[in-house]
């Protein structure tokens, strides 16, 4: 427990409690915001050391008293007895942090089998994650989108962003989201009520702060189009949208949302480097066969990963055997339950791993 591991990560604390207390740190505000997401991370694990030196100390002044006083001999069991969930949840926090738990994140929702019922649910999905983004105060900006012909999304990319330096950031509750999304009830299209299955898949990449992926200018087609609303109708006379096709992986990301060509040519560039960066993370996850991974968060994002069925009201998430009838609250953004199911199956696992 006092390991020269913690002891670095105090010192980094205090180091950085230093930093920030320096007016011209705050001139650079994504260095500021750098510093004070690394602060607010090492925070929770400075106060479990207080709370446990704290703890031992008193309980070695209640053995000392409680010869004099039985009163402190009745302390000093309780405290016995807690040192030890002290002690545990220390060692929870030094964990391997995921390094973009503090990350805004880029999402993707694609329709899949069942046609213009696959892009209803994906407009369903986008509604629930936006509805999520709002009850955390986050910022979610829809960046490109291909509507269908009922006002479903036959593809929607979204940037949501955390409005703070948060610890525990956008990334840290929605990583686990990639993958294959079921839905199951009577479509909108359905004329004699029969229940049909459909599909919608949800990508999703963490968004870096800082330039990690470089990108050769040669590597990168772009092309440049009229922005367009829903049935292809023009939104504006110029064409400022943009489509950057990356030649090595035929990655194509589209961009329309910003005012001009400029911003958004920079944006899908961004959304290029975020979906790069998750390729070269999960072929390297894949090289290594790492079994933590394949359980909570697949490296193969096809696979399924949730049902939603609406004759009754019930969710469940497959990979951690998750099954709630609050179906109806989720839709509407309420995704505690399951998010927490498959946050906590994540953390149980790494316990098991560091023991």
């Amino acid at each position: 427990m006092e390991s020269s591991a913690l002891q670095g990560l105090l010192d980094e604390y205090a180091e950085l409690e230093e930093q920030l207390a320096d007016p011209s740190v705050h001139a650079d505000q994504a260095r500021a915001r750098k510093l004070g997401r690394r602060y607010a991370e090492l925070a929770p694990i400075v106060k479990a050391r207080k709370e446990l030196d704290g703890a031992r100390s008193d309980l070695a002044a209640a053995k000392e008293l409680a010869a004099e006083d039985p009163a402190f001999a009745e302390e000093a069991e309780e405290l016995e007895a807690r040192i030890p969930a002290l002690e545990a949840r220390l060692t929870e926090l030094l964990l391997p942090r995921d390094p973009y738990d503090g990350s805004d994140v880029v999402m993707e929702i694609k329709s899949g089998e069942g046609g213009e019922e696959s892009a209803l649910f994906a407009g369903d999905l986008l509604r629930m994650y936006l509805r999520y983004a709002e009850r955390h105060n986050w910022k979610a900006e829809v960046l490109d989108a291909t509507e269908s012909d009922l006002g479903g999304y036959k593809d929607v990319t979204v940037s949501i962003k955390s409005k703070g330096a948060e610890a525990d950031g956008v990334w840290s509750r929605l990583k686990f989201e990639g993958g294959v999304h079921r839905v199951q009830r009577v479509p909108a299209t359905e004329s004699q009520g029969r229940i049909h299955t459909s599909a919608a898949g949800v990508l999703i990449y963490p968004e870096p702060e800082d330039v990690e992926v470089e990108i050769d200018p040669n590597d990168l087609r772009i092309d440049v189009f009229r922005s367009s609303g829903p049935g292809g109708q023009s939104v504006n006379t110029t064409d400022s949208a943009v489509r950057v096709t990356h030649l090595p992986t035929g990655i194509v990301v589209s961009c329309q949302n910003e005012k001009s060509q400029i911003q958004n040519r920079a944006r899908a560039i961004q959304v290029l480097q975020a979906r790069l960066q998750a390729l070269a993370e999960e072929e390297a996850a894949a090289k290594a066969a790492d079994a933590r991974r394949s359980q909570v968060r697949t490296v193969d994002r096809s696979e399924r990963v949730r049902t939603y069925n609406f004759p009754e009201n019930r969710i469940s998430d497959h990979r951690v055997n998750y099954k709630a009838y609050n179906l109806d609250q989720v839709l509407d953004g309420e995704l505690t339950g399951v998010l927490d199911a498959l946050r906590d199956a994540d953390r149980e696992e790494r316990l098991a791993a560091q023991s």
